[in-house]
């Protein structure tokens, strides 16, 4: 039998800490504190599919990670299981957003046009490396470079998830023929 749940990644578990049972997780939400809350329940799927529901009984911020114990996790063998697990929520367990905000799988493979009606190609990958969000975008025409949009007011003008649609205005320099 299969689900439809849709499950969405909001951590890897990449090692145990301590003897205790704790393990460290790489972060891949924007809502930290509130996903990684004490009492809250998470997904954990593991390498082979199977997922298991665990509720969180610590959290911390440790350097770049956040170190977490989990309900009947009590020892390192029992975290050692748990190693390169990814952590998810369901689709109801995600916040709602703010107009204007968007999560990173609504943006992923949507189409990107110009403001002057020309399709530059499709969303492949969004970075995260300061200031702003940058949106690459895979060209639609062979051997064409993608072209990285920093996600600004002044080049992103509108986001249509109905129609599945950026459109964009290109800053000088941006389009690399």
């Amino acid at each position: 039998m299969t689900s439809n749940i849709e499950y969405f990644n909001v951590g890897t578990i990449v090692n145990t800490h301590g003897v205790k049972g704790e393990v460290r997780v790489v972060s891949t939400t924007d809502f930290p504190k509130k996903r990684f809350k004490v009492g809250n329940e998470l997904s954990v799927k593991y390498k082979n599919g199977n997922r298991q529901r665990l509720t969180i009984t610590s959290s911390r911020a440790h350097k770049q990670f956040q170190l977490l114990t989990f309900e009947g996790i009590t020892n390192k063998d029992e975290a050692d299981k748990l190693r390169d697990g990814v952590l998810e929520v369901t689709a109801d367990e995600r916040d709602d957003l703010s107009d204007g905000d968007f999560y990173y799988n609504d943006i992923i493979g949507l189409k990107v046009v110009t403001t002057d009606g020309v399709e530059l190609g499709f969303v492949k990958e969004i970075l995260a490396p300061g200031a702003n969000d940058v949106w690459v975008v895979k060209r639609t025409e062979p051997k064409k470079k993608d072209v990285l949009l920093p996600y600004i007011d002044e080049v992103v003008k509108q986001v249509d998830l109905n129609s599945q649609t950026v459109t964009v205005t290109l800053m000088e320099g941006l389009l690399d023929e």
